[in-house]
């Protein structure tokens, strides 16, 4: 199903339906992709007469080297991922293990050996996470940072660099991954900090006796705006040499400082609404700030909004997502 050099590219987002996957697809369709995304539990698509009714296993390497070998991809994005926010309940470690290791690592090796075998040509692009630093000493991290993860994420994330790095070298697949550090918008999951804040002040605003109750307003974050994470992907798939890059915005900034803004752009003093309770914070964080000088030099790559403009954003976009 390969097209031509005059047709429209095909790329296949595992992931699809998620923040990143979502900003993506919209990306990619304006470029004139045809695309299969693949999420969760559906499968979204604009190449004519597909199957969008099918869905498909990524832990399931028949299922995958089928799909590869069929569309003879130009480019996978692998961004599906099973994460546990610091604020959510402990959860049970063999069953977190378990998951993250199945779509963290093996469905990447699905798509990575699919692609050995059935489609050398075809660039993919996986989604790591700062995570895999774990609690460096270096200040800020780089592609030379030591990789130590602490976390079962950290650890799937980083074994799944090493992944796309072993086939990189031994098996001469393009296979490039952004270490990406936290990024924000409308569309984040209501479990991340972000949107616990961003919608608490909207709620706080419609009901003044409402309150916001977070963890450690201490803690420091390197935070962008999803949209332009998204396009640093396809800027490293679009580059003619596969590597490793750092996907952040080389600062820190604390959640008071987040919070503080939120309430601003509503008109609100965050001091009457937010209670700090440092107890339901499920496990300890480390701060972590990325320099992303080798993107910006390799890929012309820079970001278009400020923190404190992405936070006004946030508040304007997620009120008016939660009216539709």
């Amino acid at each position: 199903m390969k097209q031509g050099p005059d047709k429209m590219p095909i790329a296949i987002i595992v992931g699809a339906t998620g923040q990143d996957g979502t900003f993506l697809y919209n990306l990619l369709e304006g470029k004139k992709y045809s695309i299969l995304g693949i999420g969760r539990r559906s499968i979204i698509t604009n190449i004519k007469d597909w199957d969008g009714s099918k869905t498909f296993d990524i832990c399931n390497f028949e299922e995958v080297a089928h799909i590869v070998q069929v569309l003879q991809p130009d480019e996978i994005y692998h961004l599906a991922a099973i994460h546990h926010s610091s604020q959510d309940p402990v959860a049970e470690p063999v069953n977190l293990l378990h998951q993250s290791y199945d779509v963290n690592v093996v469905s990447l090796f699905n798509f990575l050996e699919a692609i050995r075998r059935f489609s050398p040509n075809t660039k993919i692009f996986y989604a790591a996470s700062s995570h895999i630093f774990g609690k460096p000493i270096d200040e800020p991290q780089d592609e030379n940072t030591v990789i130590n993860p602490v976390s079962v994420y950290g650890i799937t994330k980083a074994s799944g660099l090493h992944l796309c790095r072993m086939y990189r070298s031994v098996h001469h697949v393009f296979a490039s991954v952004g270490i990406l550090y936290n990024h924000e918008s409308w569309l984040r999951g209501e479990q991340f900090v972000s949107q616990k804040i961003v919608k608490g002040a909207i709620n706080c605003k419609k009901n003044p006796l409402n309150r916001v109750i977070l963890g450690d307003l201490s803690v420091e974050v390197d935070w962008g705006f999803a949209l332009d994470y998204v396009d640093a992907m396809h800027r490293i798939v679009l580059h003619t040499e596969a590597d490793d890059f750092i996907i952040a915005t080389g600062e820190k900034h604390t959640v008071e400082e987040f919070v503080s803004i939120a309430f601003a752009a509503l008109g609100l003093d965050w001091r009457g609404f937010v209670e700090e309770r440092k107890e339901i914070i499920t496990r300890t964080t480390v701060a972590l700030v990325g320099n992303p000088a080798k993107l910006m030099r390799k890929t012309d790559w820079k970001r278009a909004i400020t923190f404190s403009d992405m936070v006004k954003l946030l508040v304007k976009k997620t009120g008016e997502y939660d009216e539709r």
